[in-house]
């Protein structure tokens, strides 16, 4: 992960003098870990024949791989079978999470706030996947709370996942400050009434606009 500059103002978050708890995505805002999973994406698109929609796949980071498989279906007019796809994805994706690195200025507020106030983790991932992830950067042992796809909760954009989490934390929504990568999350965030920080303008992401994924019809794969 390519971190801005010390001349850029932006490196530092802003922490809101209100909050009372702290609830951080994981893919893309604790761990820089979205090049990986876009290639588990792009290795099983291969598998069944098909062309990597990546912008298609990353607009929608923070939907579990069956719904994301789901919508592919629909827009494109395929028949793939979403449940099939979600498991070959996440264990590839498995294996090359062991790769992942943390985010310096997100992992920075965890550190500073870490027994000062609750803080969780709430991601589209399978558990075993943010589980390993978490490990890998260091903060297995961090987080009050973690909620993954495996809940079964509505996923977002819908606000569930998030007022589980302040449930758990025993914090009021409106005193939650929630750390997202991705639109889906931010949007989950506000219907939820938290304080909504999109981390995207601190960090920058040259890999993720890159061309290795990029094909002739790597985003519309029509036929």
């Amino acid at each position: 992960m390519w971190i801005k500059s010390e001349r850029d103002k932006k490196t530092v978050i802003t922490v809101f003098p209100q909050t009372k708890g702290f609830i951080f995505d994981c893919d893309g805002t604790l761990a820089d870990t979205m090049p990986l999973h876009m290639e588990a994406w792009c290795e099983t698109f291969a598998d069944y024949g098909e062309d990597c929609p990546y912008e298609f796949v990353f607009k929608l980071r923070g939907t579990p791989v069956e719904q994301i498989v789901e919508l592919f279906n629909q827009k494109f007019g395929r028949k793939i079978n979403a449940k099939n796809f979600a498991q070959d994805k996440n264990r590839r994706a498995h294996e090359k999470l062991k790769q992942a690195k943390p985010i310096d200025p997100v992992i920075r507020i965890v550190k500073k706030y870490r027994g000062k106030l609750p803080m969780a983790v709430a991601s589209g991932g399978t558990r075993q996947n943010v589980i390993l992830t978490l490990e890998v950067i260091g903060l297995s042992n961090h987080f009050d709370a973690v909620i993954t796809s495996d809940e079964n909760l509505k996923p977002k954009p819908a606000p569930d996942i998030f007022l589980e989490i302040a449930r758990r934390l025993k914090v009021d929504p409106r005193f939650c400050q929630v750390f997202e990568d991705g639109d889906v999350g931010l949007q989950a965030a506000r219907k939820a009434g938290m304080v909504a920080t999109d981390v995207r303008p601190y960090i920058l992401e040259p890999g993720l606009s890159g061309s290795r994924f990029r094909g002739s019809r790597l985003n519309n794969p029509e036929r």
